[in-house]
């Protein structure tokens, strides 16, 4: 309890600096002495009152301030308490698509191989490496869609067999995901994974992500841990006959 204890004063002082107030501002804003927030940021521990007035200024739980050690979290961890999660969720904020366009200006279907997926998870923002993906071309899209195709690994989504390919569309609003449909997830702990998704993201700031091969448990994911979502509108074997 004293190590959590010990994160609440930086946690306080970073919290309020990246809200862009002055000590006095946020005392101001909680009815307190600019002494008291300087404090809190220091050696004084907030009473439960405090903790409840500052928990709702910053729209930060209780919970994470006295249990995180905020300096350690990355960035975009950092950025969707910024926004609020379900801001992150409807792809308001942070969430960039890195995509690439042909002569006539219409985007391109990526591909997304075997070889590169381990790449993909940590260059999937990044213009110059989406740029070398190779390209499929299917005339019957929507031009009113951003695809990309992704090459299955694995026998957790049969009949969709290892090294098949499923086409996907671009889901900027996963506040809108269908429950009991195909999706890619590109997630931090998983990779690139093909389930079928739950939306539990109002209930449970998550998904729950099922298998149809029933030897693989199903699991939630909590949104901060997934980077892009696709869904699964066509597939193609890869097999040999």
């Amino acid at each position: 309890m004293e190590k959590e204890l010990a994160y609440i004063h930086n946690n306080i002082k970073l919290l309020r600096q990246r809200c862009g107030y002055t000590q006095q501002e946020l005392a101001d804003l909680c009815d307190f002495t600019r002494s008291k927030i300087a404090g809190y940021e220091s050696n004084i521990q907030p009473s439960i009152i405090a903790l409840l007035k500052l928990s709702e200024q910053f729209d930060v739980s209780i919970d994470i301030i006295l249990k995180e050690d905020l300096s350690k979290w990355p960035e975009y961890k950092l950025r969707q308490l910024d926004y609020g999660s379900q801001s992150y969720a409807m792809g308001t904020h942070l969430r960039v698509l890195a995509t690439t366009v042909d002569s006539e200006s219409e985007e391109n279907t990526e591909m997304v191989t075997e070889k590169v997926r381990a790449g993909y998870m940590q260059a999937y923002s990044d213009p110059d490496f989406i740029k070398n993906l190779p390209r499929l071309n299917l005339p019957m899209l929507s031009k009113n869609k951003k695809y990309r195709a992704f090459q299955v690994s694995g026998d957790s989504m049969l009949p969709i067999q290892n090294n098949d390919w499923v086409v996907c569309s671009y889901v900027e609003n996963w506040l809108l995901l269908k429950d009991g449909q195909k999706y890619v997830v590109v997630t931090e702990r998983d990779g690139v994974v093909l389930k079928t998704v739950y939306n539990k993201i109002l209930e449970k700031d998550s998904f729950l992500l099922v298998s149809s091969n029933s030897i693989y448990k199903p699991y939630y994911l909590k949104s901060e841990e997934i980077r892009e979502i696709w869904k699964m509108e066509w597939w193609f074997t890869n097999q040999v006959e």
